[in-house]
């Protein structure tokens, strides 16, 4: 009718309140204006390397090719969505622009305009998000490391409350989850939770854990009224989790693509025996009828690293060597994958402030007298912290804040890098 098929007619009376022409032009151009284009650049040589590579593979397979025409795949396709909603803006804004545009016309433009432009802030997120390197052990199963800290008693407790939150947790997202190792302050190995816990190590046995729940590494702090204080004084503890990519276990999904990797010595998980000292002794603590009174317990040494693991928590032998030598090759690999990632984080440092956030760090507050929990690194509070500790949907918010945090940030780091690079060209 207009010769403009390509817009849409909805109601438009909502747009024509005073002012409304002004504000819809501005918010139209800002998804526009807000997306790098250093990021552009690098998304445009992706999608002409994927199409390179599709062009090339139609003819012979290549697995490496395959491989990396997959990761291409996402950028490909979120660029193409981006750049066609981009170009509906652009048409739809130099209609507006042109003197000579009817008014009825110019009404369905205003209203598509908005409605482009909220689009094209969607696309930009999703393309955003194609851009961010998948982190390697993202597929993986994992470990969850949780060790009391600063606040005594206190802090044994609320590791023992943050050891129910995840179990909840997985078991809301149908996640196979089991005990790799429990231990309380007596040495006992019962996970009744009856005893103040000194360490447990949660085995998370499903494909994609570890990319589900490594944001959830750093120390968590705790500040409410303990049971045994009379006067009703806040006291505040602390909390060390860890968060460990695992190899799928035996006949998981997964595991034969894992499994070359132990005999591999470029891998992560590659840990040659004659740099690991066992030390088989008697467990301590309580331990019930059997568990101290044979040489069942396992403690391992890796030489190179001083890395040291234990584990008593069956009554056999080869089982605790076992579970050590998968926690043993966990911690190895993630020392190995921060290590890499400390180099990435002092080249991009002197372009931008770049966190590392690990175990060290604070990374999230509990407020039992406001009921409050509060990332820091997302900056997200909630106010219903009994749903967070049952692991219910206010705990996947927190999660789901931290992860668009970490990929804000790994943006953040690939701009500085082509800043870098294109200063020293």
């Amino acid at each position: 009718m207009f010769g403009a098929p390509w817009i849409c007619r909805r109601c438009i009376n909502s747009y024509l309140k005073p002012g409304s022409r002004r504000l819809l032009r501005s918010s139209s151009t800002k998804s526009h204006a807000s997306f790098s284009p250093a990021l552009l650049t690098r998304a445009r040589n992706m999608a002409t390397e994927h199409e390179r590579l599709s062009a090339e593979s139609s003819e012979t397979f290549d697995a490496k090719i395959a491989k990396r025409i997959g990761e291409l795949k996402g950028v490909a396709e979120a660029l193409r969505e981006w750049e066609s909603a981009r170009n509906t803006q652009d048409e739809l804004q130099k209609l507006l622009n042109d003197p000579t545009t009817e008014a009825e016309l110019r009404e369905f433009a205003i209203e598509d305009l908005a409605v482009t432009g909220e689009e094209l802030d969607t696309l930009s997120r999703k393309l955003s998000t194609a851009l961010t390197p998948k982190h390697p052990f993202e597929d993986m199963p994992c470990l969850i490391e949780i060790r009391p800290g600063v606040g005594g008693g206190e802090a044994a407790l609320f590791a023992g409350d943050l050891l129910r939150m995840y179990k909840a947790y997985c078991s809301r997202k149908n996640m196979r989850s089991s005990f790799l190792k429990y231990e309380t302050a007596d040495g006992d190995s019962d996970a009744s939770g009856e005893s103040p816990l000194a360490e447990a190590i949660l085995e998370i046995d499903s494909p994609g854990a570890y990319g589900k729940l490594r944001s959830e590494a750093g120390v968590h702090r705790v500040q409410r009224v303990p049971a045994t204080e009379s006067k009703g004084r806040t006291h505040t503890s602390a909390v060390g989790v860890l968060v460990l990519p695992s190899l799928p276990t035996t006949g998981s999904e997964g595991q034969e693509m894992w499994e070359a990797d132990l005999n591999d010595p470029n891998s992560d998980y590659y840990v040659n025996s004659t740099d690991v000292r066992t030390d088989v002794m008697r467990a301590r603590g309580a331990g019930g009828q059997h568990v101290n009174t044979t040489d069942s317990a396992i403690r391992l040494t890796h030489r190179p690293t001083n890395t040291v693991v234990s584990m008593q928590d069956s009554r056999s032998q080869h089982k605790n060597r076992e579970k050590a030598w998968q926690l043993l090759r966990s911690k190895l690999a993630q020392a190995r994958r921060e290590a890499r990632e400390e180099e990435v984080i002092k080249l991009r440092r002197g372009v931008i402030g770049v966190a590392k956030m690990g175990r060290g760090d604070k990374v999230r507050t509990y407020n039992w007298g406001q009921q409050r929990v509060t990332d820091h690194r997302s900056g997200l509070s909630v106010h219903n912290l009994d749903d967070v500790m049952e692991g219910g949907d206010e705990l996947d918010k927190i999660i789901d804040s931290v992860k668009t945090w970490f990929g804000d940030r790994e943006i953040e780091g690939m701009l500085a890098e082509d800043e870098a690079a294109s200063t020293t060209k």
